[in-house]
């Protein structure tokens, strides 16, 4: 079985994105697993193809990415990608979409293939805070999130695939008052949990995860 694991480059003026850094820190093996390791561009567009380019090279069986959400408290695992994107800052190219479908046509959204629900269970038996998140934004993150989704769902059957957003890592809050921040290596052992956990469960657990808000 092959996990592909992607991460975001940094942006928005940040000198490191915690995505790769913690990416880079997993091992090559998890459960049984080869995991095959990428960062992307923060590029509408030019991030989907980089995706693209790198499942046609691996033929992973699991596509899991994950990004940046900075002021976040826990490890966010994505149920939902919606098919807007819509900028509030510019990408590292300077564009900055208003409103437009990340894919013209395509459905209006995608939910998660991965099993969301034990990925976070798995986390919190480890000590990672997490949670089942509702909401991708509509920054780059959920660009490649429904990006992804849509090429597994239309060019690469049977794969799974799914986006965990990860919180700041304490340097970056150093000048940020009262902003949330995780260490590194935690959340590094939050990856792995779930990438275990996509591993063992082909379909998903059945918890409550809900949200009200």
């Amino acid at each position: 079985m092959k996990i592909l694991i992607t991460g975001f480059q940094p942006f928005g003026g940040e000198k490191v994105n915690p995505s790769y850094e913690a990416v880079k820190l997993l091992p090559d093996s998890i459960a049984g697993a080869e995991v095959i390791k990428a960062d992307l561009s923060v590029v509408f567009g030019l991030a989907i193809e980089e995706l693209d380019a790198l499942i046609a090279r691996h033929d992973p069986d699991v596509v899991l990415c994950t990004g940046q959400a900075g002021g976040r408290t826990h490890m966010s695992v994505e149920r939902i990608a919606i098919n807007c994107d819509d900028g509030r800052i510019p990408d590292n190219a300077g564009y900055q979409p208003k409103g437009v479908p990340t894919v013209e046509g395509g459905p209006a959204a995608y939910f998660a293939t991965v099993p969301i629900k034990a990925m976070v269970a798995a986390m919190k038996t480890a000590g990672v805070p997490a949670e089942v998140s509702n909401t991708a934004g509509t920054y780059v993150c959920n660009h490649i999130m429904y990006g992804c989704l849509h090429l597994l769902a239309t060019k690469y059957s049977q794969k799974r695939g799914g986006f965990i957003h990860v919180p700041y890592i304490p340097e970056q809050v150093l000048e940020k008052k009262n902003t949330a921040s995780m260490p590194l290596e935690l959340i590094a052992k939050g990856f792995e949990m779930a990438i275990k956990a996509a591993v063992e469960n082909e379909t998903d657990i059945q918890v409550a995860a809900g949200a009200e808000m």
